[in-house]
């Protein structure tokens, strides 16, 4: 197997855009989606790029997976956001991307990190998309840090697997439903597939499908809470087919866990091909957004508590009750580390 030491523009990336009007909400804080996007883009270049080094095929770097996303600070508008992406772990099919988001006050000079994520792609031939390449295999510093990104591949790869079980759920709209409840605030979007939102290959680029799904988790939060609303974090978001163009994608949402201050929504998105009707309706991402209420100073606000009425909204509360609690462990953890 190929292996070699990663230089220059092969292992990192960077790129800087001013953030626009139609870039943010209308209080001027950038949708947590505009910045997914940009993270997926940055990660979708030096992916792509390190792929390419090897004769053979030429192909383009899928997104597969994108773990636990934490937005740290708002990004507002006018900011400019420094994007950064370097590869950190290659596997035989699979490249791990570590991405940081930086915004930069232009007026003061002032800099803020406002998220960092991780991202996992697998390359795919565009002679033949269904084709998976294998990777350039890259030299590591020390043993130890391969170790470690093995450790994160096998950890993300049966999380994937954990996450499909879920993948026969869908959404039902609820007649005339009661405020609070989950049934209120659920929505769902429609979206008509075309060139622009795709790769060379004609499926669409992950970024994209992360704003679709940024926006619809945000509506079911503002109309939860009818107040000023902002993305807090995303837990992993694992896309397990692709998606085509000229498909149709419908994004839904529900609530499943609220917080005094913080209100858990998970989604998910749905394909169904306009042409290649015999393929039928499938799933194609799913994931869980974390959403905080603020009020006009920027500062958070209670959120109203969610009202159960069924056995599995029960049951998914539960979940999310789970997951709130590992992560203000983990973040609790984090903290005492760095003092």
């Amino acid at each position: 197997m190929l292996k070699k030491v990663l230089k220059g523009l092969e292992w990192y990336s960077k790129q800087h855009r001013i953030m626009r009007p139609d870039d943010a909400n209308i209080v001027g804080n950038v949708h947590g989606g505009t910045i997914l996007k940009m993270i997926e883009e940055a990660g979708g270049i030096i992916s792509t790029r390190h792929c390419n080094t090897q004769s053979g095929d030429r192909c383009v770097a899928a997104l597969a997976r994108v773990e636990r996303t934490d937005f740290l600070h708002p990004m507002l508008i006018g900011e400019v956001a420094h994007v950064s992406a370097e590869l950190t772990y290659t596997s035989r099919h699979s490249v791990e991307v570590q991405v940081n988001v930086m915004a930069e006050n232009i007026l003061t000079g002032s800099k803020k990190v406002t998220n960092k994520a991780t991202l996992w792609y697998v390359p795919f031939s565009l002679q033949n998309v269904d084709k998976i390449i294998e990777v350039p295999q890259i030299e590591y510093a020390s043993p130890e840090q391969e170790e470690e990104g093995k450790k994160r591949y096998e950890a993300q790869k049966m999380e994937r697997l954990e996450t499909k079980e879920r993948n026969g759920e869908t959404i039902i709209p609820v007649i005339s439903p009661e405020e609070y409840t989950v049934g209120c605030s659920q929505s769902s979007l429609i979206h008509l597939v075309g060139p622009s939102d795709c790769t060379l290959h004609g499926f669409v680029h992950g970024g994209v499908t992360m704003k679709l799904m940024d926006e619809v988790a945000g509506i079911v939060a503002a109309r939860h809470c009818k107040t000023n609303i902002v993305t807090a974090s995303v837990d992993a978001i694992n896309f397990h087919r692709k998606i085509k163009k000229g498909c149709v994608v419908t994004v839904s949402g529900r609530m499943t866990f609220t917080s005094n201050k913080s209100m858990e929504i998970e989604v998910f998105v749905d394909a169904d091909p306009l042409v290649e009707t015999a393929k039928g309706k499938y799933r194609a991402v799913s994931a869980f957004f974390t959403y905080i209420s603020l009020d006009k100073d920027g500062k958070p606000l209670p959120v109203p508590t969610l009202k159960l009425e069924t056995q599995e909204e029960k049951k998914r509360f539960e979940e999310g009750k789970v997951r709130y609690l590992q992560t203000k462990a983990k973040r609790q953890a984090e903290q005492e580390r760095q003092q």
